[in-house]
């Protein structure tokens, strides 16, 4: 299957500039391919949410190349970097980020009206999402109405809404208890498989890690 995502000699400095400069990624190079789920496996500081953030065109690397669907990214100006991340990327964090104020179907539908979609064939998709994941009859709950799990199943079919070829997740489970965490995980990946993107999720949980695809561990800047 082809690479959804390549990431090809990234380097990454902060305070590059400053009196102590602080390298986090060092030539890093991994790819992710159509229907692979990869988990990202790193201590805690060792750059994992900074290789997520480049992978999803929200930080640029000092050096080395991100490539999304066979185009290279790298040097593109905001309004390409945006178009890419609305139409080619979902992404999926530790909290929800629900819109407080908005129903979970709701929640579904903005993301997909503000890609252009007609609001009657976004409720659509967003219905059908909710269904796949045993929410159709959460559709109505604003999220405070909802468990940490439904919530964070919510925000997994909003990251799908736009039906994105590569999902990006840190943590995604992080902030649930262990059996609503593996119900969760469960629900991701059939959504995953039924749909054919490329996922690469980070977690500290290795159990959760050795059910996905593979494993890429991040350490000293680099994959292995």
């Amino acid at each position: 299957m082809p690479d959804v995502l390549v990431l090809e000699g990234i380097s990454k400095t902060y305070g590059k500039d400053g009196p102590a400069p602080v390298p986090v990624l060092s030539g890093l190079s991994l790819s992710v391919a159509r229907g692979e789920v990869v988990a990202l496996v790193a201590p805690s500081g060792a750059g994992k949410s900074t290789l997520l953030h480049i992978a999803g065109l929200l930080d640029t690397p000092d050096a080395g190349r991100v490539v999304i669907n066979g185009r290279d990214m790298s040097g593109q100006g905001d309004r390409a970097r945006t178009e890419a991340r609305r139409e080619a990327l979902g992404f999926v964090y530790q909290f929800h980020h629900l819109l407080p104020e908005f129903t979970a179907v709701e929640n579904i539908v903005l993301p997909q009206l503000a890609n252009g979609v007609a609001e009657a064939a976004a409720r659509a998709r967003a219905g059908d999402l909710l269904g796949r994941v045993g929410l159709s009859d959460r559709a109505a709950h604003r999220p405070a109405q909802l468990s940490g799990g439904e919530q964070q199943r919510v925000a997994f079919c909003r990251a799908l809404a736009n039906q994105p070829s590569l999902l990006l997740a840190d943590e995604p489970t992080g902030n649930l208890d262990p059996a609503t965490s593996d119900k969760v995980f469960d629900m991701l990946m059939a959504l995953v498989r039924e749909t054919g993107l490329a996922a690469l999720i980070a977690t500290h949980n290795l159990d959760l890690a050795g059910r996905m695809d593979r494993v890429v561990r991040l350490g000293e800047g680099k994959a292995a």
